[in-house]
């Protein structure tokens, strides 16, 4: 299978169609936030603490990034096709598994091996990588990563509704349905993409440390951690701040999240029809910069005396267009330093993102409140700016001085 080759739906032997790449992002995005809103009719239904309930997020979390780290490898050696099929399968089993849980050890147990979707996740990626050269690569990663911003911020909303409605069960329900068309359009459209390899697993294991090795590697994984860490910082303080600072409504909190989202997708779509012109250095520089804008925009207003709110999301949408613009480049570079290697370097790269991402959101829910009012939420978001910005211009140096390393 190549590049070349036009893409036909429900075709395995042409590449999978960019819908089914949308859908394995998408899934592992949603199944984070879905039943965000049934946490309160959960921990009545077993008969048990709120704090206990949230182990279901922060296990999840937990599992999502140890798994990004195996599933890379794992498909550089057995194939992208197999890796995902076995994903969804196990993902269902997980889903039924949480729908049916006697007690919350055992729901427990079975979110936490929902985890398991996270392949389509990280396997969208490395599947790019594997028919596209790196710029155009980066284009496509825009697109797909589209359905990545849209998905969580549904997610709430949709799992609410059915909670009202049905029942906390009724978010593993959809689980369940969306798993299973994700599985049969997976095994419809999805031909292996992972060029033949003749070398044993051990072989491949030993060449690990030539990624490691990779300066340009670490710097494209450092542009996408910190940059993602401005989101999640954004995600962790973003609702104190709306709503005990500007004293929003949840119905005008959700919409300000929207327009995030809409930043978001604006720089993925733009991403994909500006990387191939510009070249991923080139967006990655422009994203940070643009997103630079996020954070400094609110402490010049708020130390002017401004209190919309606007002076605070408002800058937010270009904090998600400069990510748009970032993320799609960032990921496409770390997966061409090496492409031999794309899954392993798709999955180290996402575990590191989780990692820092999920520790700046506590973060910043830490140590805001009433009294610090949003400045360490700004100040977060300014820090991990400037990190982005500073491992970009490493990687373009380096590419200058050592392209090949």
């Amino acid at each position: 299978m190549t590049e070349s080759t036009a893409a036909k739906f429900l075709d395995r032997e042409t590449p999978p169609h960019i819908s089914t790449l949308i859908i394995l992002s998408a899934l592992p995005a949603l199944s984070m936030t879905l039943f965000l809103p049934s946490l309160p009719n959960m921990t009545e239904y077993f008969q048990t603490d709120y704090r206990v309930m949230q182990l279901s997020v922060a296990t999840y979390l937990f599992v999502n990034a140890v798994l990004q780290v195996i599933v890379g490898p794992i498909s550089d050696f057995y194939g992208r096709r197999v890796v995902v099929l076995w994903g969804a399968v196990l993902f269902l089993i997980a889903s039924l598994g949480c729908m049916l849980a006697p007690n919350v050890e055992l729901f427990l147990f079975f979110r936490m091996s929902q985890a398991v979707i996270v392949t389509g996740m990280v396997l969208s990626r490395a599947i790019v990588r594997d028919l596209y050269p790196a710029n155009e690569a980066a284009s496509m990663i825009g697109y797909v990563t589209m359905g990545m911003a849209v998905a969580p911020m549904l997610g709430p909303m949709i799992g609410g509704f059915l909670d009202e409605i049905f029942g906390w069960k009724a978010s593993f329900s959809l689980f369940l349905i969306i798993g299973g068309l994700t599985l049969i359009i997976s095994y419809l459209d999805l031909g292996e993409t992972l060029p033949a390899r003749k070398k044993n697993i051990w072989s491949q294991f030993r060449e690990y440390p030539e990624l490691f090795r990779s300066h340009r590697f670490w710097g494209y994984c450092f542009v996408a951690a910190f940059s993602s860490g401005v989101f999640f910082a954004y995600l962790g303080g973003a609702p104190f701040v709306g709503s005990e600072i500007f004293g929003l409504s949840p119905g005008i909190l959700g919409f300000y999240f929207g327009l995030t989202a809409f930043g978001y997708m604006s720089g993925n779509f733009l991403s994909g029809r500006l990387s191939v012109r510009l070249g991923i250095n080139k967006m990655i520089i422009i994203g940070c910069f643009i997103t630079l804008i996020g954070p400094t925009g609110p402490i010049l207003a708020t130390y002017a005396g401004s209190t919309h709110p606007l002076s605070f999301f408002g800058f937010a949408v270009l904090m998600g267009i400069g990510n748009g613009f970032i993320m799609p480049n960032a990921t496409a570079g770390m997966l061409s330093v090496r492409p031999h290697l794309a899954g392993t370097a798709a999955g180290i790269g996402g575990a590191i993102m989780i990692g820092i991402g999920s520790g700046l959101s506590a973060l910043a829910g830490s140590l805001l409140t009433k009294e610090s009012g949003p400045y360490p939420l700004y100040y977060i978001m300014l820090f991990c700016v400037i990190m982005g910005l500073i491992s970009g211009w490493y990687v373009v140096i380096r590419s200058r001085t050592n392209p090949i390393n």
